[in-house]
């Protein structure tokens, strides 16, 4: 796992964990500003690296080779965790563990595990495979009629397309098998006592499972609901809000 750091000569530290189909450069307009305070470590996900081939694992795989990098650095500690989606469940799977202390964690719009049959679950990876894989066998034209692009520029189509060729089928596959199914002990436990999940009000439906599940495991969190905002849209359609509201 390729790890991209950014102002390493602060004291202060925040991992940033981005969503699945995209790069870890959908950060790109948040960390010029992060950097000035922060030392920000940003790894780039397995499956989604555009300067390693490789696959996606599983969310408990990434989060223990995360887990492994950080200690073998000394850092035993982080001020602030934020994760969107995908990004959000490596963040439950890792509070959960409790291998690294976190005194803040974000969990925006984030992926909990399915609490559903096992056929129900195999079903709607079924679906959710084929969806992304019209966008990668078709593409671009394709692609905008997979996902809901009206509010997408054509540069935007353009980035998911490209991100699109790069990633294998079982790097989708396994993205959504994981993201949706990842393991939870029964009993949840962590030391973190100031996690946020955040949602946009445009997502304020899709995410209901996923806020009752956060509330039940994690009952201390804090949620945040932005207003004109969609899933994921917040850190590369309006990054000084972003900024505004991660420091």
């Amino acid at each position: 796992m390729t790890i991209h750091e950014f102002g390493k000569e602060n004291d202060k530290i925040m991992v940033l964990l981005h969503p699945a189909v995209v790069m870890w450069d959908f950060f790109e307009y948040v960390i010029p500003a992060l950097e000035k305070d922060y030392h920000l470590i940003v790894p780039a996900i397995p499956g989604y690296d555009p300067d390693v081939k490789s696959d996606f694992t599983s969310v408990e795989d990434i989060a223990e080779e995360l887990e492994i990098w950080l200690t073998t650095k000394g850092i035993t500690q982080v001020d602030c965790i934020y994760g969107c989606s995908m990004g959000g469940a490596f963040i439950t799977k890792l509070l959960s563990n409790g291998v690294i202390h976190f005194n803040r964690a974000v969990i925006d719009g984030g992926i909990t595990p399915y609490q559903l049959p096992w056929i129900v679950t195999r079903l709607i990876l079924i679906r959710d495979f084929l969806m992304i894989s019209i966008g990668k066998l078709g593409g671009v034209k394709l692609l905008e009629k997979a996902f809901a692009t009206e509010n997408l520029s054509e540069e935007d189509i353009q980035y998911e397309a490209k991100v699109l060729e790069m990633i294998s089928y079982k790097t989708i596959w396994r993205t959504f098998d994981s993201t949706d199914n990842y393991s939870m002990p029964q009993i949840v436990t962590t030391d973190c006592a100031n996690i946020e999940y955040w949602y946009g009000d445009g997502e304020e439906k899709q995410r209901k499972w996923d806020i009752d599940y956060i509330k039940k495991v994690f009952p201390n969190t804090v949620f945040k609901k932005f207003d004109n905002a969609g899933h994921a849209s917040l850190a590369p359609f309006q990054p000084e809000r972003f900024v505004e509201a991660i420091i």
